[in-house]
């Protein structure tokens, strides 16, 4: 090896650090700039009302006299299926909301505001600085399905009993062991956030109005949405993310099965690719204006 290779080598080497600490700082900032966004905050909150709404419905229903079947009569039984049950009203609608006003404003927001070009004179590449906006977004998908559990189990266990948790298909297990299949169900709906997140991040490459992503962006979930139920259309579902949104019966029953988790989360990971290769594509070869 010449002496200028040997040179070019560890000037790579003594890089590739400052590379790496670059990009956990922008990352950091990343998620400090979500967290500090009040409109992110208000998300945040109204999240965690709508279990809290839930269990004092129920409440103040039973204590009428009233009784319910399913998840919503399992909720007097052990307050932890009230954030199973809101996590079930959440998914379909609150959440993809929730991702897309986040993931809408990604590469449009900072297009739109005119610090894209800034971004990008930082010596951190377009492919890194499109990964960090994605993982700062998966931060985000988490983070609200983690609200919601939490805030379930707050409220549930302030009204409702606590202990061996009856599942639906009538066995029990431990309060440790419905935590655990709690634990699966956030990190599924996580990961089906996440995978609309990336179709969400590939319609923020395509323009720089944050609003208008942000719009197309949940207009691609409703539609998804409104496709699955339309009975027609059946041939349709296996190719629609939105259809999986919910299989995650099975964790709420004995013997605990994979089969629909596994299937729904392949289907995640392949959107998750997909869109984000085509995110990829158009921004590491667009012209940036502003």
């Amino acid at each position: 090896m010449s002496a200028a290779e040997l040179d070019d080598a560890v000037g790579q080497s003594e890089r590739l650090p400052v590379r790496r600490a670059l990009g956990g700082r922008l990352l950091g900032n990343e998620i400090r700039l979500l967290m500090r966004r009040r409109r992110n905050q208000l998300i945040l909150v109204a999240l965690a009302a709508i279990p809290v709404l839930i269990g004092i419905a129920v409440k103040a229903t039973t204590n009428n006299g009233s009784s319910a079947d399913g998840l919503i009569g399992s909720i007097t039984n052990n307050g932890i299926f009230v954030s199973f049950t809101a996590l079930v009203v959440v998914i379909p609608i609150f959440l993809p909301m929730a991702v897309s006003v986040v993931v809408g404003e990604t590469i449009a927001g900072e297009a739109g505001a005119g610090t894209l070009r800034y971004l990008l004179a930082v010596p951190v590449g377009r492919t890194r600085l499109l990964v960090i906006k994605f993982l700062a977004v998966a931060f985000w998908c988490v983070l609200i399905a983690t609200v919601v559990a939490v805030a379930g189990l707050a409220i549930g266990f302030a009204l409702f009993p606590a202990g061996d948790v009856t599942l639906l298909s009538g066995t029990q297990t431990t309060l440790l062991g419905g935590l655990g299949r709690l634990l699966l169900v956030v990190g599924y709906a996580a990961l089906m956030m996440l995978a609309l997140a990336a179709a969400g991040l590939f319609i923020s490459t395509l323009t720089e109005v944050p609003l208008a992503a942000m719009a197309a962006s949940l207009g691609v979930a409703i539609a998804m949405q409104v496709l699955v139920a339309v009975p027609q259309l059946h041939a349709l579902r296996p190719w629609l993310i939105s259809n999986y949104f919910l299989d995650f019966g099975d964790v709420l029953r004995d013997p605990l099965l994979f089969s629909t988790l596994t299937h729904g989360a392949l289907a995640a990971v392949a959107y998750i690719a997909i869109f984000f290769s085509l995110a990829w594509a158009r921004f590491t070869s667009k012209d940036i204006t502003s």
